[in-house]
């Protein structure tokens, strides 16, 4: 079985509370990226392993996302064991949720070979269980998320016909290290509030509260933020924990057009 594990970007990240399990509650937007995707392939074995290409990963094989999804299909429904190919094409460590969309990936290709059939709130309640932002890759269409992340609920971003730029230096941020900095507050102004203003409106407003403290540890993000916007993005944000920067442009020659300001930025290009 083959599949595709797209990323995501996050349109504004507000976090909001630290919670009495340890984690924070949060309230972003989260958007897929369709034409940037790992692939994957899942097939019945006798012992399961992984096997991985492309782009490295900064895991333990073991330890890897992917194996963490199998085994729990194997302990809730008993699915028996599978070798993963995993062909990593989304950069690490870069808040775009690769890792996320590769597990739920392993969740849904093992419900599909196997003939498990769960409903929707069984495929999300496993993905959530792996991590905070993999349940939204169920759905993987743009949801305002909530709770820790897995508390979905449908919006439909007023962004059509832009042309999304994904920009990431060759450094990466850990969420870890994201969250360690964060000051939890609640805005004034809700983001969903802010979301309703035309996308010209947003900068300034649509904010990434791990932006701050993120930028102060790693220079080069802010200034990938700047040259987004100096090149004619409307809006540019750094998406999740980063270290991936990404602009909306409305003119797809100026997001064609756009140079780096030094070397090493992985750069993707799709239209919204």
């Amino acid at each position: 079985m083959k599949l595709r594990a797209n990323c995501k970007i996050n349109i504004g990240l507000d976090v909001l509370r630290r919670r009495a399990d340890g984690f924070h509650d949060v309230s972003t937007v989260m958007v897929p990226v369709r034409e940037l995707y790992d692939r994957l392939e899942i097939e019945p074995a006798i012992e399961t392993e992984l096997v991985q290409r492309g782009l490295p990963v900064d895991c333990p094989s073991e330890d890897n996302i992917c194996l963490r999804a199998w085994r729990l299909m194997h302990e809730r429904y008993g699915a028996g064991p599978v070798r993963i190919v995993l062909d990593k094409r989304v950069p690490y460590g870069a808040g775009l949720g690769g890792g996320s969309a590769d597990a739920t990936a392993v969740v849904q290709g093992v419900d599909a070979l196997f003939g498990l059939r769960l409903a929707e709130a069984e495929l999300i309640d496993c993905a959530a269980a792996l991590g905070s932002d993999t349940a939204f890759f169920v759905r993987n269409a743009p949801q305002l998320c909530t709770g820790r992340g897995e508390v979905m609920r449908p919006v439909k971003p007023a962004f059509g016909g832009y042309t999304l730029l994904i920009v990431k230096p060759d450094e990466t941020v850990s969420t870890r290290e994201a969250y360690a900095g964060v000051r939890p507050a609640v805005p004034a102004e809700s983001l969903e509030e802010s979301m309703r203003l035309p996308v010209t409106a947003w900068q300034g407003r649509v904010k990434n509260d791990f932006e701050p403290h993120v930028f102060a540890a790693h220079p080069r993000l802010a200034v990938l933020k700047e040259s987004l916007l100096k090149a004619g993005a409307v809006y540019a944000a750094m998406s999740g924990s980063g270290s991936a920067l990404f602009g909306l442009f409305d003119d797809p020659v100026r997001a064609q057009n756009y140079t780096p300001p030094f070397d090493g930025v992985f750069l993707h290009r799709e239209r919204l």
